[in-house]
């Protein structure tokens, strides 16, 4: 499917690392020089980068295959905190969403983001962007209880905006975006073009639209919510 059908959309809701902002080199150069540092050969930059979306503790544990990794351990706060210091330094939005987001913006279509990305590092991600002040709501990884797949994240941030869910868009770079949004009602957008292992398949994900390119993307949104030039 390349488009959208079914009822009017009035609000879309990007995923963040991988979907709507390119985080990689940023992400993947701490988890580099934390390998070095721990005395350990770096893993390619395409290996990293395929594994942005799966989160910090998704990249340590590929990059530091023989620990277990888990969450809120020292190995997972060092690398917080390395990242911190460095969390805008090459991270972009992805070509052609900027514009996206200005044709959104002009037509009075209100975005938002949510993401499993922690407030601490979110924000200052998007203040350095200059977009957080733009979006009409910001949900973290923090906000809640729960995360994606979880579909809170996406029920509040569509509360946030006081729009259905039924006339929201979500658009995600992984499995767990496209669950998370089907779960609240929404129409959802896989993200092909994002960080995705080669032992993943958008297509098996059961997304409403797959785009492979942020070009795609912007064109399937603006017809979605009737700004189709």
């Amino acid at each position: 499917m390349t488009e959208l059908y079914g009822d009017e959309y009035n609000a879309v809701f990007f995923d963040l690392d991988g979907t709507l902002v390119d985080t990689a080199p940023d992400m993947v150069a701490v988890l580099q020089a934390l390998q070095r540092d721990h005395g350990i050969d770096p893993v390619t930059y395409e290996l990293g980068r395929a594994n942005v979306s799966n989160g910090a503790v998704g990249l340590l544990s590929v990059g530091f295959p023989k620990i277990v990794v888990e969450f809120g351990d020292d190995l997972h706060q060092e690398y917080l905190e390395r990242y911190a210091d460095a969390v805008c330094v090459e991270s972009r939005i992805f070509p052609g969403l900027a514009e996206l987001l200005d044709d959104l913006d002009d037509a009075g279509c209100p975005w938002g983001i949510v993401t499993n990305k922690p407030e601490q590092l979110t924000m200052p991600l998007l203040m350095a962007l200059d977009i957080a002040e733009r979006s009409a709501c910001i949900v973290c990884g923090d906000t809640l209880a729960v995360r994606k797949p979880d579909p809170a994240p996406l029920i509040l941030a569509c509360d946030l905006v006081d729009v259905d869910t039924a006339n929201a868009i979500y658009v995600g770079d992984a499995e767990r975006d496209i669950e998370a949004g089907r779960r609240a009602g929404m129409a959802t957008m896989a993200a092909a073009y994002g960080y995705i292992t080669e032992d993943d398949d958008p297509r098996e994900w059961d997304a409403d639209v797959i785009a492979t390119t942020t070009e795609e993307l912007a064109q399937i949104v603006l017809k979605a919510v009737n700004l189709e030039a």
